[in-house]
């Protein structure tokens, strides 16, 4: 049995000498797992990049053993920025983040525009903004929307209209645009603030309840900015 499809590379890890275990979220059937053979030769591995599109030819004897994935290169994107570490960090952490947030074997287009979306985002001149927004996005299409337009409230302060959250634990503040998203002009303190803030709602209400660990990739990037 076999499909054609095209998708994104989301992980690879090594299989044996000359072989990967690679993971791609696929326009018709969602995120799969294959073995790629021969995936160390100069060939291969130069596409073989996360966040790199794939045409993707997938065998397999039936749907309890893995198949393997015959892949050629439909758009090489990581490459674009193996210069500019901030952007390819961004890449493989929004990567890490489809791998541990999707269902195996279950297609979401939705989630495949999105991707999509990330290499427009990050030609934007306001891109670590528009990416806050982007995780969002992710987080409401597999259930899990913060809402922070309506649970938030708003004071004055020193002049400054400031918007918060509260709970009978803590009083934690938001940055403006994240409410105002025409605000530009984003210092790196807000930007660092409105990752954490979405740092802070991943880790509480899918991660720790799921026993699933902080992912690295993205303590990585959120880290790039401090």
């Amino acid at each position: 049995m076999h499909w054609d499809d095209i998708g994104y590379l989301i992980s690879k890890n090594k299989y044996n000498e000359n072989s990967v275990v690679a993971e791609f979220f696929t326009e018709h059937h969602g995120k799969c797992s294959g073995i790629i053979f021969g995936a160390t030769s100069k060939k291969i591995k130069n596409y073989l990049q996360i966040g790199n599109k794939l045409h993707l030819n997938y065998n397999y004897k039936n749907e309890n053993k893995i198949g393997y994935f015959n892949a050629e290169i439909f758009k090489a994107y990581s490459p674009l920025y193996f210069e500019q570490n901030k952007k390819l960090t961004c890449i493989i952490s929004a990567m890490n983040l489809i791998k541990l947030l999707t269902v195996d074997n279950q297609a979401n287009p939705e989630i495949l525009k999105l991707i999509d979306q990330l290499y427009l985002i990050l030609n934007l001149d306001e891109w670590v903004k528009e990416y806050i927004f982007w995780e969002l996005k992710l987080l409401s299409l597999v259930g899990y929307d913060l809402e922070l337009n309506k649970i938030a409230k708003s004071e004055i302060n020193d002049n400054k209209k400031k918007y918060f959250v509260k709970s009978s634990f803590e009083k934690k503040y938001i940055p403006n645009f994240l409410i105002d998203r025409d605000e530009k002009n984003l210092d790196k303190t807000s930007l660092l603030t409105g990752l954490k803030l979405v740092s802070d709602f991943l880790e509480k209400n899918v991660l720790k309840p799921n026993n699933i660990n902080y992912p690295v990739a993205r303590a990585n990037f959120v880290n790039l900015f401090k």
